[in-house]
């Protein structure tokens, strides 16, 4: 009997997998993962299932066991599909020759397994194509039905079991984790450096785009991408795990055991939501029978049909009695339990994280981190005490060692605004899937806590800004120029242009908006999608409206980030279930978001790398305003006697042919000198005396009166003149 190859079409969607990064030290193997009944009531029950062919040998090995109810003669039916297309189905009986199935015939009454392994002839296995081993995340599926007779010759089903293929081939790759992470913590260097060389303190972000917060919060919206209720394909669900460490997850086994002893002291209920549990579980990620009936993962099952027609060295099992020989096989421990997720919880699953411990497991992060930045800010305060008593250290960290209990504030505050969307994400999941009472406690606590540590500094910047515009017209004046108010509070506003420092305020409500459409509407995939493109397109408008960055460069930046977040969201509308589109068109739909979206995280490492460069040479342009309006300052509060008088002379570099100056015009008569300059009378000393001071008539307080009577006519006629020092006319 031949076996079905894959259509052109199908190879072109492999074709463009195969060239996605993954782990290409795995060998050319191709197995089942897992099983799910797609039958409510089945007669047989399947408790394991392992499959597994090699094409180094041709070999299959299987270990397959159940429990039938009764024993009967049944027809099987298996049914491949590869990224929603059923591309074979074949029917057979096992009592018969084509091919004759001995396990099978009749399916026996009781406990009954099997397990040996197979030799393919290589005319079949060269017949499955080469790319389908290295097609990360290969998307196809088996389906095994096993049907009978009534008495009235009416066939039904007693038993369907669907089965995942897989070649060990994903995109979610550590290299793609470390060099993602490596870009945000090289976004986080070019801030600190910056800083410094701006004079600012670390974390305050004073740099162009792409910042820390930037990457950070597109680093998360593909993670959130991940979280949501849709039926992802599985290549985009893997590439989306990629960036969880964004959101603070970190896999933790030991710091899972400690929460789950939490959660039984306080109220949790560890019997289906465990680490221990998740652990003895197979993940199903597509509910059978759903409308996108997410038919995965390829070819292989074909082998399982050939395995049962060249089956050696076969040992089966009915009611605990033995046949064959064992020497090849080897055996399963019995069938994990299948356990079926979805949004949030599918995505914290692959961690081996349950359910009711993601927010624990975010707080302790959170925790470690903070207590981390605490002792790197008081160590490196205690190394300047230390340097300042065997030397001296550079000008520029006086301000840190003046102002670190602030400076350790301010990132602090700095973390919470990176991470306020997920955090508030993870509390209202917390609110709403979770069965610990203090889990909810600490989650509302620490929600409320953050909001007010933002909606306070917001008050305090906004106040300020209403100060200086009652006293200066410009409510942007103090918050840039005032060197106090920008070193403790630019964190918010810093890359914004003076008229729209308050855009900080709706970027805080639209992640605000954005955790809780993601963790409120979980599990309600079209009304999650819908929330968070309004949102997303709220956002990327007032962007497109208002352009609000300082630099030109900053806001095609944010715009484009924005945009493909946008787009994003319009493409995982594909994966919504409701609406029914097909799964070879989310397939290749999530293909495209992965090129997408990696393509971006690509050009933001290249624009934190240039950003390094510009930053050490280019002072922030706020920063450098501040200053020469500083200078300003000081050339206006000049006077007529200070050493700068000689501004108001003739030009330094006004010589005769002899090298030296001209002649100083010395009369005191009014009009313009020959070199156009007006010569300033000195003060007529006999108009100083001594008077009573206004208003103290009676007492012995006096004042020295320098005013002088000037006629009105002289007075309009006065111009700023030179006073007469006694030079007789020369320059000294």
């Amino acid at each position: 009997m031949k076996i079905p190859t894959f259509p052109t079409t199908y190879l072109t969607y492999l074709a463009i997998l195969g060239s996605i990064p993954h782990n290409v030290l795995a060998t050319d193997v191709l197995s089942t993962k897992g099983f799910m009944s797609c039958l409510d009531d089945s007669k047989v029950k399947l408790k394991k299932m392992d499959i597994q062919f090699d094409k180094s040998t041709n070999q299959v090995n299987f270990d397959v066991g159940g429990r039938s109810q009764l024993e009967q003669n049944v027809t099987a039916v298996l049914s491949i599909s590869a990224y929603g297309k059923q591309i074979y189905s074949k029917s057979f009986d096992p009592c018969k020759n084509d091919p004759h199935v001995e396990q099978l015939c009749p399916v026996p009454k009781g406990d009954f397994s099997a397990a040996g392994k197979y030799k393919i002839p290589e005319s079949y296995s060269s017949m499955i194509p080469a790319i389908a081993y290295n097609v990360p995340d290969l998307d196809a599926k088996s389906k095994m039905q096993l049907k009978t007779k009534d008495g009235n010759g009416k066939e039904q089903d007693i038993a369907c079991y669907e089965s995942n293929v897989t070649n060990d081939k994903t995109a979610e790759v550590p290299g793609v984790s470390y060099a993602a992470a490596a870009i945000a913590a090289g976004a986080l260097l070019v801030s600190g450096l910056s800083a410094l060389a701006g004079g600012a303190s670390k974390g305050a972000g004073s740099q162009s785009s792409p910042t820390f917060t930037e990457v950070i919060w597109y680093f998360q919206g593909i993670a959130m991408n991940g979280m949501m209720s849709v039926q992802h394909p599985s290549v985009y669900r893997s590439f989306t795990s990629n960036f969880a460490f964004s959101t603070g997850f970190v896999p933790w086994t030991g710091m899972q055991k400690s929460i789950d002893n939490f959660r039984s002291k306080t109220g949790g209920n560890l019997t289906g939501d465990s680490v221990e549990n998740l652990e003895n579980s197979q993940l199903i990620f597509q509910q059978p029978g759903s409308s996108s009936d997410l038919n995965k993962r390829a070819i292989v099952d074909d082998l399982v049909k050939r395995a049962l027609v060249f089956a050696r060295d076969v040992e089966t099992s009915v009611n605990g009695s033995s046949t064959g020989d064992d020497s090849g096989a080897k055996g399963s421990e019995d069938a994990k339990e299948q356990k079926y997720v979805k949004g949030i919880e599918a995505y914290v699953a692959k961690f081996v994280v349950p359910k009711s411990n993601t927010f624990m497991t975010v707080l302790l992060i959170f925790a470690i981190v903070l207590a981390a930045i605490a002792a790197g800010i008081l160590l490196f305060k205690a190394i300047l005490e230390a340097w300042a008593l065997f030397g001296k250290f550079p000008k520029k960290l006086t301000s840190f060692r003046k102002h670190y209990w602030w400076i350790l504030a301010k990132t602090n505050t700095n973390l919470i605004l990176v991470l306020y969307g997920v955090w508030t994400l993870y509390c209202v999941f917390q609110f709403t899937q979770g069965d610990s009472w203090a889990a909810k406690v600490l989650a509302g606590v620490t929600l409320g806590l953050f909001t007010l540590i933002l909606v306070g500094f917001t008050w305090k910047i906004w106040s300020i800004a209403n100060k200086f515009k009652k006293l200066e017209g410009d409510s942007s004046a103090g918050l840039h120029e005032n060197k106090e108010v920008w070193r403790k509070y630019s964190i918010f506003y810093d890359n914004y242009k003076k008229n729209y420092w308050w855009i900080f305020v709706p970027a805080i409500v639209y992640m605000f908006l954005k955790g809780c459409f993601l963790a409120g509407a979980n599990n309600h995939s079209l009304t999650q999608t819908a929330g968070l493109l309004i949102v997303e397109a709220l956002f990327l408008i007032l962007l497109l409206w208002l352009r609000p960055y300082s630099l030109k460069s900053g806001n095609w930046i944010n715009i484009s980030i924005q945009v493909v977040r946008v787009v994003s969201v319009v493409c995982i509308l594909v994966f919504v279930e409701q609406l029914g589109f097909s799964q070879t068109t989310q397939t290749v739909t999530g293909v495209a978001l992965i090129v997408v979206q990696g393509v971006l995280t690509g050009v933001l490492g290249i624009l934190i790398a240039v950003n390094a460069i510009i930053n050490c040479v280019k002072m922030n342009p706020h920063r450098r305003a501040r200053k020469e309006r500083e200078k300003a300052k000081d050339l206006d509060a000049l006077t007529p006697l200070d050493a700068h008088n000689s501004l108001l002379m003739y030009p330094m570099d006004s010589k005769d042919g002899k090298g030296q100056h001209p002649e100083m015009v010395t009369t005191h008569a009014r009009g313009r000198s020959e070199n156009g300059y007006d010569m300033l009378p000195l003060r007529d000393e006999s108009n100083d005396r001594l008077a009573v001071k206004p208003g103290s008539a009676g007492t012995d307080v006096s004042y020295h009166d320098r005013t002088r009577s000037i006629s009105p006519v002289e007075n309009q006629r006065r111009q700023p003149q030179l006073p007469d020092l006694g030079y007789k006319g020369l320059a000294i």
